[in-house]
């Protein structure tokens, strides 16, 4: 392994050359030698472990830092609570300057995102400089600017995905090395990559580790199943970790016997993954709950490890499903077209029926499975006809549990073999609920209960609906959980409610049978709901398109909502439609990813 060049830094500090160190800083590189010494002479050097805090919001400027090796992330308070990146001091970088020269308190908190080794320059050295040397005041003045401008960019783009990882095997059956070497051969398709392990790296300095990540896209270290200062050292150096469990793992023994090591300070700010090992034994709930877990992944195939890969990085592939009634089910064409292009899925989510064919996918029933149960669900029976007296909806709903638990049976979503999402409308608070977590049946009821067709989920005191009726494509759901590229499948209906007759008021009763055989092209009360139900939301449909990489939209135009025997005309609309423009989309995953056919 060659770790490159040396940076200045580098070469100043091997030479334990403190002078040369510092005239390499931009913030000083026009003193002269005289004021370089003084600068020398006054300097305190330390090192802080990984998720300590340097200094907080509010305290008063004791100096200015430079970060030799390590990284700092500078925190400010969100205005919904809790805190937020603003920005990230990598070395070579000082941090603190305007508060010394201002005299203000510190403006945001500086958290060690790794082991940082620091150098102090004390207040009184600084307004020393500053005061005899305008290049000072100018730098001060750049980096200021470039600050407000990462801030700014910081509330509009999500942080960069991390380059290094810590696996930490959760106890001693699991071979963190085994997996880490197929994570390898996947990560090495992004850039150079190195595995580091404790041989390794044994009686390697500060220094050695830095140029090992300077000269690698990736670096992933391995470390032990018991809480070592080598795991330390690897979750220090770490930007994720990535916590190694057999899914079959007892979870008490999981919480009582990981909980003293897996949340330690270096882990801090930070995300932390779990990683589930074999078969789901359906705890994967029970074990999240055990630990502060950003994200899980099931794992049982070098293609599941590819598909961490491209998670972890920032390459994942989102697949975003649409509500839309019957035309749902092009939605089985799609897949379909995806699938027999080898075109990646890495999560997937939707609203309403698109949720519940998400659904069928994510826990991996197969394409033939997928399809055989959709036709038995939807178009062999008839879901809605169990109709009751319409006090809050025309169908009393039972048919449609039966049939969700039926296919899903105590599934729970944490349990799916791909992340998945589905959305409801909450009409208690008002607003979209994100379900990621959950009975699946339950939270696909809630997201297919169409306002006046099937009655809502009340549960917890909220009161669910549709998803459908705010927003048909919850592109931006899928945005917010993972980064990388995002398929939007839209099969929602722009126009299709129409009709020929005339009409301001129904007949008597007795007057309906004529009025029925006279308009054979008429509407009816289960049209009108299901398209009034999703119409609110095509204003919020043509933006979410617009947050898509890549939209498919099957030519759907002339096939009811409700038009269940269309179904295999559907499944071939979207596959013939998805076949034709593939080489677009994977000219979009290749752009944003790196990743070919």
């Amino acid at each position: 392994m060659n770790p490159g060049r040396d940076t200045l830094i580098e070469r100043a500090l091997a030479r334990r050359n403190v002078t040369a160190l510092f005239a390499a800083l931009p913030l000083l590189k026009e003193l002269d030698q005289a004021q370089l010494a003084e600068i020398t002479r006054e300097v305190e050097w330390f090192s802080l472990p990984a998720g300590n805090a340097l200094y907080t919001a509010g305290q008063p400027a004791d100096g200015l830092y430079v970060v030799v090796n390590g990284a700092l992330g500078l925190y400010v308070a969100h205005p919904t609570g809790g805190s937020r990146l603003c920005a990230t001091i990598t070395p070579g970088e000082t941090v603190g300057e305007s508060e010394v020269l201002s005299g203000r308190p510190r403006g945001a908190t500086a958290i060690t995102l790794r082991d940082t080794e620091l150098a102090r320059i004390p207040t009184s050295t600084f307004e020393s400089l500053a005061a005899t040397n305008a290049s000072v005041l100018r730098e001060v003045a750049r980096i200021v600017v470039r600050r407000l401008d990462a801030v700014q960019r910081a509330e509009s783009e999500r942080p960069a995905a991390p380059r290094t990882f810590a696996l930490l095997p959760a106890d001693g059956a699991v071979d963190p090395t085994r997996f880490g070497r197929l994570l390898l051969a996947c990560l090495e398709g992004y850039g150079r990559s190195e595995l580091i392990t404790s041989g390794q790296a044994k009686d390697r300095t500060s220094h050695w580790f830095h140029r090992v990540e300077q000269a690698n896209t990736h670096v992933v270290y391995v470390g032990d199943a018991e809480p070592t200062g080598w795991s330390r050292l690897c979750t220090g150096h770490a930007e994720c970790t990535l916590v190694l469990a057999h899914a079959d793992t007892d979870p008490l023994t999981w919480r009582t016997a990981r909980q003293a090591w897996i949340h330690q300070p270096q882990a801090a700010h930070r995300p932390m993954e779990l990683i589930l090992l074999g078969n789901p034994a359906h705890n994967a709930r029970e074990l999240l709950d055990g630990g502060d877990f950003q994200r899980h992944h099931h794992v049982r195939s070098p293609a599941d490890v590819a598909r961490v890969a491209r998670l972890i990085t920032g390459r994942g592939v989102g697949i975003v499903l649409s509500g839309g009634g019957a035309r749902g089910m092009a939605h089985l064409g799609v897949l379909r077209a995806l699938s027999a292009a080898k075109f990646p899925i890495d999560a997937i989510g939707g609203a309403s029926v698109g949720a519940i064919i998400g659904a069928a996918w994510a826990a991996d029933w197969g394409l033939r499975q997928v399809v055989e149960r959709m036709r038995r669900s939807f178009v062999d029976s008839n879901p809605l006809g169990d109709y009751t007296f319409p006090i809050v909806s025309l169908s009393a709903g039972r048919r449609v549990n039966r049939l969700l638990r039926r296919e899903f049976a105590d599934l729970q979503i944490e349990d799916l073999r791909l992340p998945f999402f589905c959305v409801s409308a909450n009409l208690t608070a008002g607003q979209l609920t994100v379900h990621q977590r959950g009975s699946l049946w339950l939270w696909l009821r809630a997201s297919i209960a169409i306002p006046g067709v099937l009655p809502p989920v009340i549960t917890r005191g909220a009161v669910h609906v549709d998803g459908a009726t705010l927003n048909n494509l919850p592109v931006d759901v899928m945005r917010e959980m993972i980064k990388g590229t995002i398929v939007a499948v839209d099969v929602g209906a722009d126009r299709t409610l129409q009709s020929e007759m005339e009409l301001t008021e129904m007949p008597s009763l007795w007057g309906i049978p004529r009025w029925l055989h006279r308009n054979r092209r008429r509407v009816n009360v289960l049209q009108i709901l299901l398209r009034s139900g999703m119409i609110n939301s095509m204003a919020t449909t043509t933006a979410q398109r617009e947050l898509a990489d890549v939209v498919i939209k099957p030519p759907l135009e002339n096939i009811d909502l409700l038009d269940w025997h269309a179904f295999d005309r559907m499944i071939e609309c979207g596959y013939r439609h998805a076949s034709q423009n593939m080489p677009q989309y994977w000219a979009t995953l290749t752009r944003n990813t790196g990743e070919r056919p």
